[in-house]
C-alpha cells in the first residue's frame, strides 16, 4: 500500500540531463529520437553506463532535496522517453530504419518493423532496482505506450497498425508486471499520440492500452500531453482525447494545464481517476512563484477533490536547464505545503 501525503508531488518522468552527459544543444535542435541517437552522448561508450548511473543518482538527490514525494530515475539513460524501450524489442531492424511522420507532421527516422514484436528480456528492471536501492520514497517508472510506439514505427510486417499495437501492448504488459515485481510503486505509460492521433486512438489505441494493463494490479498512470514545450510551441485549449480514459483500468491520468490554460471542465469526465495535474509551464525557464503554482492547483478543486490530485509539471523536464528544473520542483513542493496547510484549516 502506497503511503503519501495529501497533494503529493512528482515529476511526470524525465529530469534535466547534465550537460556533461548529453549534448543538450543537439538534443534541443532536433525532434525526439525514435531510433538510437548515440551521437547525443558526450561520454565515451566504455564509460557511458557509469556516467548514466552517476547522473541518475544526481537526479534522485535533486528530487529529494526539492521535497518531491514521488521520485523517478529522471530517465537519465534515455535519449528520448520512447526509444530506450522501443529499440530493445525483437522484430525491429535497427540497421535500416524506416520513416514516419512526427506529431508535428515532419518525417522522422523510426524503428522498422520486420517481424513479430516481442520483448526478449526486461528493459527497465535494472534501472528500477538502481532507483529502489537509492531512495526510501515512493518510486515511479515510466514506459512508452503501445499505441504511441506503433505510430513511431514503420510497419513492414503486420497487416495494419492495430495488429502492431497489440503486440506492442503484450511487450508493455510484460514489462509492467516485471517492474511491479521488482519493487515499483507506480508505473506510468506514456501515450502522447492519443492526443495527437485521436481518431486512431479511439479506433484501436484504447484497446491496446487496456491490453497493456491486463491483469496488472499495481498503481498505474497514463500520460497524455501536447508534446514537449521546447519543440511543440502551440497549445490547444482542450484535449482531443481524454474522456475516453474514464473506462480504462488505469488509476491515474496525467494532463497538462499550465502552459495551455486548459479548461478543467474535462476533469468531471474522469471522476474515478486520480489526476496528475500539470501545473508547471515548461515553455520557459523562469521559475514560477509558489503562489502561482498553488493557484493553478486550486482551480482544479471545483472539478476533482484534493485527495485525488498529484502535483506535477506539464510534461517531462528533459529540455529545461538544470537550475530551472530544480527551482520549478521546489515551487511544486512549496505549493503542496501551502495547500496542505489550507486544507488543514478548511477541515
Amino acid at each position: 500500500m502506497i503511503s503519501l501525503p495529501p497533494l503529493p508531488t512528482s515529476l511526470v518522468g524525465s529530469y534535466a540531463q547534465p550537460d556533461w552527459l548529453i549534448d543538450r544543444a543537439k538534443l534541443a535542435g532536433r525532434f525526439p529520437p525514435r531510433v538510437r541517437a548515440k551521437e547525443l552522448w558526450r561520454v565515451p561508450p566504455d564509460l557511458l553506463a557509469q556516467a548514466q548511473d552517476d547522473a541518475t543518482e544526481l537526479a534522485i538527490r535533486a528530487q529529494e532535496r526539492a521535497g518531491l514525494d514521488i521520485v523517478t530515475d529522471g530517465e537519465m539513460r534515455r535519449e528520448s522517453y520512447s526509444n530506450h524501450f522501443a529499440t530493445a524489442l525483437d522484430g525491429i531492424d535497427l540497421d535500416h530504419p524506416g520513416t514516419a511522420l512526427d506529431r508535428s507532421g515532419h518525417p522522422n527516422p523510426v524503428p522498422r518493423i520486420t517481424g513479430p514484436i516481442r520483448r526478449p528480456r526486461p528493459v527497465e528492471v535494472d534501472d528500477l532496482l538502481f532507483l529502489r536501492a537509492r531512495t526510501e520514497r515512493v518510486i515511479k517508472m515510466t514506459v512508452p505506450g503501445p499505441f504511441t510506439m506503433s505510430l513511431q514505427a514503420q510497419n513492414d510486417h503486420y497487416p495494419d497498425a492495430e495488429a502492431a499495437a497489440m503486440d506492442y501492448a503484450a511487450a508493455v504488459n510484460a514489462e509492467i508486471r516485471d517492474l511491479f515485481a521488482a519493487g515499483a510503486d507506480i508505473v506510468q505509460i506514456d501515450e502522447p499520440y492519443m492526443q495527437a492521433r485521436p481518431d486512431a486512438a479511439r479506433a484501436y489505441g484504447l484497446a491496446a492500452l487496456n491490453a497493456a494493463l491486463d491483469g496488472v494490479t499495481g498503481t498505474t498512470a497514463v500520460h497524455i500531453c501536447f508534446g514537449y514545450a521546447a519543440i511543440i510551441h502551440e497549445r490547444p485549449e482542450a484535449y482531443s482525447f481524454l474522456p475516453e480514459l474514464a473506462g480504462c483500468p488505469v488509476r491515474q491520468v496525467s494532463i497538462e494545464t499550465a502552459q495551455s490554460g486548459l479548461d478543467l471542465g474535462v476533469l468531471s469526465d474522469l471522476k474515478d481517476k486520480t489526476i496528475i495535474l500539470g501545473v508547471i509551464d515548461l515553455s520557459t525557464p523562469d521559475v514560477e512563484p509558489v503562489e502561482v503554482v498553488a493557484g493553478r492547483v486550486r482551480r482544479a478543486f471545483d472539478r476533482v477533490p484534493p485527495e485525488r490530485v498529484v502535483i506535477a509539471p506539464d510534461c517531462g523536464m528533459k529540455y529545461l536547464p538544470r537550475a530551472s528544473a530544480e527551482g520549478k520542483m521546489r515551487a511544486m513542493a512549496g505549493a503542496a505545503r501551502l495547500l496542505r496547510e489550507e486544507l488543514g484549516s478548511w477541515r
